[in-house]
């Protein structure tokens, strides 16, 4: 049996008075429609579900007291944290590219990391390659074009261009496939933590950064592949929520595991001040919604 989509397109008054009638009160409609006009009622449906009572509950759809403005305070906290989290991604993704450039081209040359015996697994490795091949191809970086132009063996170019050119999803796996623990240890070390914890929080920071990337909504979400926590050294040990190991995984030990990378490359950094400084500034006070635990303000990184 076929399941139709048969819900009608509202216009923007139609769409306030609809909000109204579920018990959202709307004291300025003008304001309303700004927002439903240039953000779009969909986009902030993300919003205002945190004020909604659990489906199915008799009554109307909305807590009581919620109002228009606590919604759009919430979408604008998130889109202030975004571009905090944004900041914090571009410390992390800039020390991680260069680091691997940088251990990968002292293996050999420029191009031993195209050699697949440095790798764990071979199929990942001809497909990550097959993928770069065809970046290198299609490119249109100046010094990619100049490299095309210039050499023809190899058809890729060295570490220190690739590392430049591709995804950061794409660096996390050419950075995870490396088969040399020692060597994933010191393309680690100058962020400032294991190989074992670099890994994984690699591959995690990629969704955060993309959500952010796209603007997604941050501040609730649940990440299905959490990072491994790591236990030294001992502030940012303590600093991190050790009980919230499982998935879904929250915003908060990210935030506090990036904070540390930071503080690793970029020591006189305002970062961690400034996510504690946006934090308590949040419209309802619900911190936990992004993982932060009821004493966070009392961990060592945040003091």
């Amino acid at each position: 049996m076929s399941r139709p989509y048969t819900k009608p397109t509202l216009t923007i008054p139609q769409q306030i008075a609809h909000l109204q009638g579920e018990g959202m009160a709307i004291p300025d409609p003008a304001a309303a429609e700004y927002w439903l006009r240039h953000v779009s009622y969909y986009r902030l449906s993300a919003y205002w579900l945190y004020f909604e009572h659990p489906k199915g509950a008799h009554g109307p759809r909305f807590k009581s007291g919620t109002s228009f403005d606590q919604v759009t305070a919430l979408y604008d906290f998130d889109r202030n944290l975004r571009r905090i989290v944004m900041r914090g991604c571009e410390h992390v993704e800039v020390a991680l590219r260069g680091s691997w450039a940088h251990q990968l081209a002292l293996v050999g040359d420029g191009h031993s990391f195209l050699d697949p015996s440095h790798y764990k697994a071979r199929d990942a490795f001809y497909k990550s390659l097959g993928k770069l091949a065809g970046e290198v191809g299609y490119s249109r970086e100046t010094y990619i074009k100049h490299y095309r132009d210039t050499y023809d063996v190899p058809a890729v170019p060295p570490v220190w261009m690739v590392a430049e050119m591709i995804s950061f999803g794409q660096l996390s796996r050419w950075y995870s496939g490396l088969a040399d623990r020692s060597l994933r240890n010191a393309i680690a070390r100058p962020l400032g933590l294991p190989e074992a914890v670099l890994v994984p929080f690699a591959r995690h920071i990629t969704d955060i950064r993309n959500i952010c990337a796209h603007h997604g909504r941050l501040w609730n979400r649940g990440f299905l592949a959490p990072p491994k926590l790591a236990q030294k050294p001992i502030d940012l040990r303590d600093t991190l929520d050790q009980s919230a190991a499982q998935a879904p995984a929250r915003l908060y030990n990210a935030l506090v595991t990036i904070g540390h990378i930071i503080r690793s490359v970029a020591p006189n950094s305002t970062w961690m001040a400034d996510v504690k400084a946006l934090v308590i500034t949040h419209p309802t006070g619900d911190v936990a919604a992004m993982g932060f635990p009821a004493d966070w303000l009392q961990r060592p990184m945040w003091q």
